[in-house]
């Protein structure tokens, strides 16, 4: 008895051991003010995470992150090349809203900086490779390098991120120009525009937005990788274009920002003016705001501590944004270290805020003094051991219940696709597309024909094209039913069945189309004009001169058509009667730039860059912690008996004595700010280290410049070169009287 008793008191005791055992950190909002009818709530907080980056939701709307605590734990930032990193998932066991429980999917990660819930797996990026794994059992199984050379190592603000499953199938990625997807079980990887720095998200159409530190909002006019057939022109008039040249930030209080000594960086009351970090933009497409709030951009301020929104208006060539007010921002706070750095739409409808917690995020190789000194002052290399992830919420939003995706059949998917979160079309196309569910196809292609909602058309058209469903008749049949949005996706998709036995309905069709008159129409037509008018001029030419005719100043249209024309770029540019017509278009200046570049073989750079390379700074810091920092310090102080200091020397801040001292050393004594360094040890140059080249003495003056003075400076390659020759008076170390004379 006495045994059955024991072994009770040890269950019970387990189960209540596990019961209580949830890690809800309560953390007070007060600092926090956000507009009028929204709700701000900390879902996850530390212990639970430290650090996070990115987040995404897999199909029961469990909420994973990928969180990067190597990332500057302090001023030096050490530890970033440690495998501290992972990825979570993180639930709500006692099911009362807010995260209580994570468990490790993958840890030992340096970096992880980018995750997507993709074809029943986990698709992340571990620079400098990304990765692909299933799931089972919330664990990794089969892992796949999708990538070898996804991002190079190096700054983590300048490398490759995102990972956003866009409305056509294709994966995106910010400070990148490669998509990829999975067809048949094998990862594809093609060229694609390149845009921005951190973060990337879509619109209902299908268009990308980002960003980068000083530019809230970028964004692309058409859809991706409609404009690069031409593979010796580079589209400038619609991707890549900055969509609002207000750039104003609101923050609330005087918060520490890099270069606040810079003129025009922070206002009379030490608060900064514009942007300086922005990143992690978001169009809001969750369908539980207010209608006002549908398709706003929001974007990520961290330097600020505080969430921007801005609005979007669509011309149908172009899009324009403008901030939704002026001197005020959705959210705010007075907490420094409230870091938003990426936004999510998700389930409920509601927006999600990645808040790294961090109280340095800008990175060490970019860092000025000023900075710096104001960084240690506040202590703020001290907010390492943090990380919250928030939701928004509107007063009058409904609980939608979240669909556990993989419980779905295939009539319960397609019904989805209409359904009002954007998040929830979104995974209803994939899942209907990876798990091919075919035996819905009658479904699918009756709510691409038949339904009053252009975007739950273009969500089923994208699923018949993920099943390689798709036929010319269909989708001349949607362009004959359907308005703007929808036949404008139908041409585009139109592409791949450009043939023979298709030209006499094609020539019906677009005939029809350009009867429309419509703008945003024009762009897709014309696009496509080049490939057609290859196989019948006669009947495709006039179309083509006809939108030109009519467009002759619009310079998306006219590049479209420009990016189209493959083949045929001579045969028009040579055509007397037509150039006349297009005389001082811009259509005649980008043929004679396409024509230019041609016979120059100078290709459009997305189609010659396989990676992104390493910023100079980055490289320089590398080294001047490999090289330098034993003996000037970490910090550029200086080590006494060893070095005198760098910080605000004079020697830094000419840059070519600098790249003399580097070459061929330094012989004291020597004086910084008017202070006599009598050291018995020579520097010793770097000129006899013949692994060591002119980049790299060019990156080190790039970082110690940036590190160590308030104005950065470089020196071209080819200076430094010259300056090789350039010799002391023994050949050896100069002396500093021998320095300042070349100055002379």
């Amino acid at each position: 008895m006495r045994f059955y008793l024991f072994i009770f008191l040890i269950s019970f005791s387990v189960l209540i051991s596990c019961k209580n055992n949830y890690k809800e950190t309560e953390v007070s909002l007060e600092p926090y003010t956000i507009e009028d009818g929204f709700n701000l709530e900390v879902l996850a907080a530390e212990p639970l995470l430290k650090a996070p980056v990115s987040i995404d939701f897999d199909s029961e709307g469990r909420i994973w992150v990928a969180q990067m605590p190597g990332y500057m734990n302090d001023l030096q930032g050490s530890g970033e090349e440690d495998a501290s990193g992972s990825i979570l998932i993180l639930e709500d066991l006692d099911e009362d809203g807010t995260l209580d429980h994570s468990k490790v999917f993958i840890d030992s990660l340096v970096m992880p900086r980018a995750l997507a819930h993709v074809y029943g797996g986990l698709l992340y990026a571990e620079p400098p490779y990304l990765w692909f794994v299933d799931i089972e059992d919330d664990k990794p199984v089969n892992k796949v390098m999708v990538d070898s050379i996804y991002a190079v190592e190096g700054n983590p603000e300048h490398q490759p991120n995102g990972l956003e499953l866009n409305i056509d199938n294709w994966i995106y990625n910010a400070k990148s120009n490669f998509r990829y997807r999975r067809q048949n079980g094998i990862w594809k990887k093609e060229p694609t525009t390149f845009r921005g720095q951190w973060g990337i998200t879509h619109d209902n159409f299908g268009r990308l937005y980002y960003n980068d530190n000083s530019r809230i909002l970028l964004g692309d006019y058409v859809l991706p990788n409609t404009l690069i057939d031409n593979k010796f022109f580079t589209p400038k008039s619609s991707v890549n274009k900055l969509l609002t040249n207000d750039q104003r930030v609101y923050p609330v209080f005087a918060g520490s920002v890099n270069r606040g000594y810079a003129k025009g960086v922070l206002n009379s009351d030490s608060i900064l003016v514009n942007a300086t970090a922005a990143c992690g933009p978001l169009v809001y497409r969750g369908g539980a705001f207010t209608a006002s709030y549908e398709e706003n951009v929001f974007v990520c301020i961290p330097e600020g501590n505080l969430v921007k929104r801005a609005l979007l208006t669509f011309t149908g060539d172009s899009i324009k944004a403008k901030q939704a007010w002026q001197e005020k921002e959705f959210i705010t706070s007075t907490d420094e270290g409230f870091r938003p750095v990426s936004l999510k739409n998700g389930p409920g409808g509601n927006m999600y805020i990645v808040d790294m917690h961090r109280g340095m995020i800008g990175h060490h190789a970019y860092m000025s003094p000023y900075l710096r000194d104001n960084a240690k002052a506040k202590e703020l290399d001290t907010i390492v051991s943090f990380g919250r992830i928030l939701k928004v919420s509107h007063d009058h939003t409904a609980v939608a219940p979240t669909p556990n995706f993989n419980e779905l059949n295939g009539s319960q998917l397609v019904s989805l696709l209409s359904d009002e979160n954007g998040w929830v079309r979104d995974r209803a196309q994939h899942f209907l597309i990876f798990k091919e569910f075919k035996d819905v196809m009658g479904q699918v292609k009756e709510l691409a024909l038949f339904t009053e909602n252009p975007f739950s058309q273009i969500h089923a058209l994208y699923v018949l094209e993920g099943w390689n469903a798709l036929s010319f008749d269909f989708l001349t049949n949607v362009i004959e039913k359907s308005g703007s949005k929808v036949s404008s996706h139908a041409l585009v998709l139109s592409r791949k069945f450009i043939a023979d036995k298709n030209i006499k309905k094609a020539n019906n069709i677009f005939i029809d189309i350009l009867n429309r008159n419509d703008l945003g129409l024009d762009v897709y037509l014309g696009n496509l004009m080049g490939n057609w008018i290859e196989l019948d001029e006669k009947r495709f030419m006039p179309i083509m001169m006809e939108i030109l005719s009519r467009r002759k100043t619009n310079a998306t249209v006219n590049e479209a058509i420009v990016s189209g024309l493959g083949q045929i770029d001579s045969l028009i540019y040579n055509n007397e009667a037509i150039m006349n017509d297009v005389r001082d278009t811009p259509f005649n200046y980008m043929l004679a730039n396409s024509i230019t570049n041609k016979r120059a073989d100078k290709m459009n750079p997305i189609f010659t860059r396989d990676k992104i390379n390493e910023d100079t700074r980055t490289s320089g810091a590398k080294m001047f912690f490999q090289i330098c920092a034993s003996c000037h310090g970490a910090d550029g102080k200086g080590i006494e008996g060893l070095a005198p200091p760098l910080m605000g020397s004079e020697h830094v801040k000419n840059t070519e004595r600098l790249a003399l001292i580097i070459l061929h050393g330094l012989e004291g004594p020597v004086h910084v700010n008017g202070k006599k360094y009598t050291i018995n040890l020579a520097m010793p140059g770097l000129i006899r280290n013949e692994s060591i080249s002119d980049t790299d003495i060019a990156n080190i003056i790039s970082y110690v410049t940036n590190a160590f003075s308030d104005h950065p400076k470089g020196l071209s390659k080819k200076r430094i070169n010259e300056l090789r020759s350039v010799k002391s008076s023994t050949g050896m170390e100069f002396t500093e009287p021998e320095l300042q004379a070349l100055d002379k």
